[in-house]
This record gives C-alpha cells, structure tokens and sequence, in this order.
C-alpha cells in the first residue's frame, strides 16, 4: 500500500463529507463513478461568524442531496445566499436550477444558460457575500468555462475538474483545449507561488495538502502523455482511438472513451504546432 502523503498532492484520505477548514464544508453527492470518484464535492464556504453562505457546485439533479446541502448550511447556521459553478458538466451544475428554488440564491457562472439572475462570472471578480472572499480564477481546458475560485483566507482554492483529489482530469475534446489548460495549470501554480495556495478543495475526490506539488505533477504527467502521443503518431497510429489503445493500454477500459477525448486534444495541440 502507498502512503498517502507520498501521493501527488498529499490527499487527506477519502473523499471529504463534512468540515474541512474554518470556512470550506462538503457535503458528497451520491454519484459515484470511474468519471466522479467517490461523487461531485458540493462546497459550502462561509465566514465562521457570517450567517450567508456561498454554495460552489450543487451538483446533479438529486433532490435528496441538494435539501442535505440545504439543511446542512442551516445546520450551521447558515443562509444560502449565492450559488456558484465551476463549469456546466451535469454531474456539477445540473441541480443548479432546482436547488436556486430551493433556496432563492442566485446562480452565477460564465455560460449565460446556467445563470439565474443578473450577474455572471469573469476573470478577476471577487465574490464577497458575507463578508467570505472568493477571488474569481478563469481555468479554461477541462471545458471552455471552467472557473477555479481562490479562498485567500484559507489559503485554498477550488478548482472544479481542473485538478482532482485522485488521478487526472479529462481535457473533454472539442469543447476544453490542451493549450488552455496547461495555461490555466500554469495560472494556479502561480497562486501556490504568489498567493500562498496550499491546499486543494476538488470537485472530486480528496482535500490535497500540498497544491504546489499536485499541480507540479499535473504538468508533468500532461508533459509525459503529450510525449507519449507524439511517439504514437510518429510510429505510425493515425486515429485516436488507435493511439488511446496504444498509450493507454495499462489504463481500465472503462476509461478509454474519456482517455480518447483527452488524446484528441492532443493531437490537436501537436497538429496547430507543426509536431505531427
């Protein structure tokens, strides 16, 4: 068995379900798949002394779940004040609606589709509901419109599917771009930097310990399969699903559709280069 802390990142354990620091709570979805771990972490974050609440992800369309995110945030002694998304997959953003009539929040996120109300999202806003501060950080890759949020506070950030607690995420071909996301990798490793980011709150997965070293490992692991699907096309493997049966042949096969999405944006990346 590996030790934990040896692990990219150092994950605390399993997937969060309760208290994590002074102001992030999770409360797990009951959505588990090879895709969503354990299931999607829906974040309420708050001030200790504030009674408003911010909610980041709501998750799928649960009803079970999204009146314990509810009755959670009251347990706390909380008010749901504000709905936030990291991007528009289902498993993270398809409840938003039904859980804004349950609490009368409204939604913000960059696709207009997924908002209720006035406001979006755009780089550089800064979410400041009761008094919580949550600096609005544009990681595009995963999709087009995925956010990552900076918790200055507890020197943490969200980030969605960008970095996961467990494993890699998919950069989802057409839609996310190799290019982008290893900017957007880039961008968040300049918060542990600049900013003093230490811990990872994922949209799945463990709570990671050591931000610095799971984006680290992150870059390198993107640098070793581009690698790896630059080698295949030299060799002569000319479609996706050939290289994904090539490069990924030690990988569960349950995961060779996703991995192809990942490979097809990397070919892309290599093509608009010149490298194959």
């Amino acid at each position: 068995m590996t030790d934990a802390a040896a692990l990219p990142g150092q994950p605390r354990g399993g997937a969060p379900d309760g208290q994590v620091s002074s102001r992030a709570h999770c409360v797990l979805a009951p959505n588990p798949s090879p895709m969503t771990l354990d299931g999607t972490n829906t974040w309420i974050v708050a001030e200790p002394d504030s009674p408003l609440a911010v909610v980041i992800d709501p998750g799928p369309l649960d009803d079970a779940h999204l009146r314990r995110v509810v009755e959670t945030a009251e347990r706390l002694g909380k008010r749901v004040a504000l709905t936030l998304l990291t991007h528009g997959h289902p498993d993270h953003a398809e409840g938003a609606a039904r859980f804004a009539g349950l609490t009368g929040s409204p939604v913000r996120a960059l696709d207009p589709a997924l908002r209720l109300g006035d406001e979006g999202l755009a780089a550089g806003d800064v979410v400041t509901t009761g008094g919580l501060e949550l600096r609005v950080v544009p990681t595009p890759g995963h999709t087009a419109d995925s956010f990552s949020f900076h918790l200055p506070a507890d020197a943490a950030v969200l980030t969605g599917d960008t970095v996961l607690g467990r494993g890699t995420t998919v950069v989802a071909h057409p839609d996310g771009r190799l290019g982008d996301y290893l900017d957007s990798l880039r961008a968040l490793r300049s918060l542990t930097v600049d900013d003093g980011v230490s811990r990872v709150l994922p949209g799945h997965g463990p709570v990671l310990d050591d931000a610095q070293g799971a984006v680290d490992f992150y870059l390198a692991h993107r640098a070793k399969r581009l690698a790896q699907v630059e080698t295949a096309v030299e060799q002569g493997h000319r479609t996706a699903a050939e290289v994904v049966a090539h490069v990924y042949a030690d990988v569960d096969r349950s995961l060779w559709p996703a991995a192809e999405l990942s490979v097809r944006a990397q070919l892309d990346y290599l093509f608009e280069r010149g490298l194959v």
